[in-house]
Parts: structure tokens; sequence; C-alpha cells
């Protein structure tokens, strides 16, 4: 049965919705660093998850209570929890170091999917794959250049949430036989924003007139981004415009050269092309994989 080949004009502009979903994730990583010097990270997390769930109201509105039944308690339980800790954790590192080795980090979780499916599950993994993921972390070790320069211990910070959030998209592929993705975000949603309001009891404070303004645009950004992210990929395959995903690490890097006189080396524009091209290798690998039937490569 022949695939129907994506028009050249859609794919375009999936492309140009993905770099503005990924300048807006960018953005909000921004906003948490200029917050976070007076909001404790764990009201920014909060915010953050309400917004995900008010956004989402339209669509329990039109679903009605039935769009909560699920048996895969367990299951939404443990994503929430381990994407709220990741959540936190890249908060923290977003406050702590330069903007742009944060985001360098967490975009290493796409090359850990195929290492957890392959320890977890069992899975396949095709040595193309073991390429991919090999270069990918080599483009990181560029990036970061910790032979000549002194790195932060918060970057294990960055990588334990990069892990994590590897962790909740594995759970989420095996969550995917039984629920919808809809589902799957509103009970993220709700959890992270249920969970996230405890720490608040004895940690949350007054926020300023300002900070209100920053809260919003960063709710505002979120929302943007994960609608443009969710159009681009509705519209073109993953394989022809995944790898624009990769631009928010040059968005953040150009945010924090702007904003804080965070530095741009050649061996982070090196080490962020390296991690483009494994991006690229892992996506197309990954699709011919689906192609033929050989799961978790």
């Amino acid at each position: 049965m022949a695939v129907m080949e994506t028009p050249q004009r859609t794919v375009v502009i999936a492309s140009l919705l993905v770099l503005a979903a990924e300048l807006c994730f960018a953005g909000v990583s921004a906003m948490v660093k200029y917050l976070s010097t007076d909001v404790p990270s764990e009201q920014l997390v909060f915010f953050r998850s309400l917004m995900t769930f008010v956004v989402l109201l339209p669509w329990l509105w039109r679903k009605g209570p039935g769009a909560f039944k699920t048996k895969a308690w367990r299951f939404h339980l443990t994503r929430g929890i381990a994407g709220l800790t990741a959540m936190y954790l890249f908060f923290y590192a977003i406050a702590t170091i330069p903007l742009a080795q944060a985001t360098l980090v967490l975009l290493l979780s796409p090359f850990l999917i195929p290492i957890i499916g392959r320890l977890w599950l069992n899975e396949l993994v095709l040595p193309q794959t073991w390429i991919a993921i090999t270069i990918g972390f080599l483009g990181a070790f560029v990036f970061l250049n910790p032979v000549s320069a002194e790195l932060s211990p918060v970057i294990l910070v960055a990588f334990i949430a990069a892990c994590l959030a590897a962790f909740t998209k594995t759970l989420i592929r095996q969550m995917s036989a039984t629920e919808s993705s809809s589902k799957i975000v509103f009970y993220f949603a709700a959890l992270g924003t249920l969970l996230s309001a405890i720490p608040l009891l004895w940690l949350g404070q007054a926020i300023a007139a300002e900070h209100w303004i920053g809260i919003a645009v960063m709710g505002l950004l979120a929302v943007g981004g994960q609608l443009g992210m969710t159009k681009a990929f509705s519209i073109a395959p993953a394989a022809r415009v995944g790898v624009f995903t990769y631009s928010s690490v040059i968005f953040a890097a150009l945010m924090g050269y702007w904003f804080w006189d965070e530095a741009i080396t050649w061996y982070m524009l090196v080490g962020a092309a390296i991690i483009t091209v494994a991006g690229y290798l892992a996506i197309r690998t990954r699709r011919k994989a689906e192609s033929s039937g050989k799961v978790g490569s």
C-alpha cells in the first residue's frame, strides 16, 4: 500500500510551526530563569502545570465525565510523579547554569529513550540507532567542552531531568495502547497541578505584581508552544520536521547571550550541529524501523 507523500508546502508550514514552538519553549525557559531570582521554583512549576490544566478545560467540557475513565492509574501516577520531578530539576538547572547548557542537556532525552526501552522493555535497538546515540553524546561533550571549561555539578541535575523525561516518554508509549493522547495529557496536567500545589502550603510566598505578568507570559508561551508542536506533527511526519526541535538550544543560547551575557562559543555551535545531525539520524532510523515492524528501534 503506497504511503501518500506530504506536500512540500505543508512540510514547510510544519517546519515553521516547530521552529515557532521551540522559540516559545526557549522563551518559557528564559522566563523561568528571570522569575527564579524572586519566585521559588516550586511556585513556577505549579503555575506551569496549572496553565496546561486550564487550557484543557474546554476539552473536558466537551468530552464529559466519560473522559476521566481509566484503568491505568499506576501508569498515570508514575508518569505524573516522574514528569513533575523532571520539571522541578530542570527549572532548578535553568536558574543555576547557563540557559543553553540546561537546554542542551535536556535535548539528550530522545537519545536516552532507546536505552531505557532496551533495559526496561528489552526492545530491539538497531545498530544505526546506537550510532546516532553515540554521535548525540559526542555533540553534548563538544558543546559543554569539559576539557577546557569547568562545569557546574548542576549539569548532572539537568541530566537526571533528561533521564526522567525519557522515562516518561517511554511510559507514554506503553500507555498509548489503552489511553488516548488527550487523556494522558489531562491526567499529567491534573496530577501535576495537584502535586505541585502541596509544597506551596509551606513554601509559597507573595508574588510581586510585575512577576504576575511574567508568569502569565510563561504560561502563554508554554501553551502556544504545545499547540504549535501538536499542529506541526499532525500535518507532517516527524521524520520530515522533527529535526527542527533541536533549534531550541540555538534560541536558548541567543536569549542567554542577550539577557544574561552568557557566552556563545564556536564549540557550542559545533556541538549543537553534531547533536542536530544525530537527532536527524535517530528520527530517520526510527521511521524506517517502525515501517518495517521493528518496534523499539
